[in-house]
């Protein structure tokens, strides 16, 4: 099968290169290393695309700007690919909020492009999107919440197992980034449901991994174990570092790709997260690192939250477990951690 891959050099977008390169499936990867404009040098991904390069004979790197609309359609007619994995995005709250015309040209309208050149030169191909959870906005904070020793978690049982899907979008604040990730989503699904296309949305929540280039301003875990490797100071924005994420794997996040594109649906969206099991608050996570390195988390407390964050936030895998049987969460959560400190170890030595 040949896949198409945007933002190859990503979390996502690499992990799901190396998981169908590896099946001997052709994967194109689209990159054109926006993260290190946006992060700096802490946020280049160029060592990832070249590790793919290096590892997987079928895996083809393509520098390719997916603003550039005439630039995609020509890729699109020329690649012609069975299958669309759409990671490339701008993932910053704060970011977004000083550069929104990127933010937005990047989130929305290179969405928009990928899904108009695949109308035109691959209709049949499945396309799943990541997407992610601050769709919801802050609204996930309306929940009633009980306050325990080291995290915050639902006191409603509707919720026991999670946000589920038909959870509202609109009427709450996202960030400039949600915002313009909102936009994104509700195309996808349009284009699903007025063109009769295969889209799904993948609305994660904090997805991880070895592979995570991760900086202050994106990438929760893996930048908490950088720091903890590292020897430096991890900020706490508000919320008594009480605040919950759910924590999935990336190969966790192949594996379900996988699965959609062997059954592909039509608009569907998905919460991909790490469901109840993989959820930790940040004191929690504090005391994971500390066990997967042995060495104390160094931090300070910044009083203010960052605008449109969730207190808690645990998506829920029903629908994705009944509508894909053969899948389910495989990395728990302290495997992930010591996954993750072992690649900082390793890259922090070089």
């Amino acid at each position: 099968m040949k896949i198409l891959v945007t933002g190859s050099g990503g979390l996502i977008g690499s992990e799901v290169a190396s998981y169908f390169a590896a099946k001997g499936h052709q994967v194109h990867g689209v990159d054109n290393n926006m993260r290190a404009d946006f992060f700096g040098p802490q946020g280049d991904t160029t060592w990832r695309q070249k590790q793919l390069a290096e590892k997987h004979p079928t895996f083809k790197a393509h520098k390719l700007d997916i603003r550039d609309r005439q630039a995609v359609l020509k890729c699109l007619e020329e690649l012609r690919p069975e299958a669309i994995v759409h990671t490339a995005a701008q993932p910053s709250h704060d970011l977004a909020a000083s550069r929104p015309f990127d933010d937005f040209d990047v989130n929305a309208v290179g969405t928009l492009n990928m899904l108009e050149a695949a109308r035109r030169y691959a209709p049949k191909a499945p396309f799943a999107h990541m997407s992610t959870n601050k769709v919801y906005g802050d609204a996930p904070n309306e929940i009633k919440l009980k306050e325990l020793a080291k995290r915050w978690d639902y006191d409603d049982p509707a919720y026991e197992r999670g946000i589920a899907e038909d959870f509202r979008i609109d009427r709450s604040k996202h960030s400039i980034f949600g915002a313009s990730k909102v936009a994104g989503d509700v195309m996808v699904q349009e284009y699903g449901r007025y063109f009769g296309m295969y889209t799904c949305c993948l609305r994660g929540g904090c997805l991880t991994g070895p592979n995570h280039s991760g900086v202050e301003l994106h990438g929760f875990l893996s930048y908490l174990m950088k720091v903890n490797v590292t020897g430096g100071v991890y900020k706490v924005f508000g919320y008594k570092g009480k605040q919950v994420r759910d924590n999935i794997h990336s190969h966790d996040v192949a594996m379900f790709i996988e699965r959609f594109i062997e059954k592909p649906r039509s608009a569907e969206v998905y919460n991909l997260g790490g469901g109840r099991g993989n959820a930790c608050s940040i004191l929690e996570a504090f005391e994971l690192a500390q066990a997967a390195t042995g060495k104390k988390m160094n931090y300070e407390y910044v009083e203010k939250n960052r605008e449109g964050d969730h207190i808690c936030y645990i998506s829920n895998l029903d629908k994705m477990r009944a509508h894909y049987p053969g899948w389910d969460i495989t990395v728990p959560l302290n495997g992930i951690f010591e996954q993750i400190a072992a690649a900082w170890k390793e890259r922090s030595a070089k």
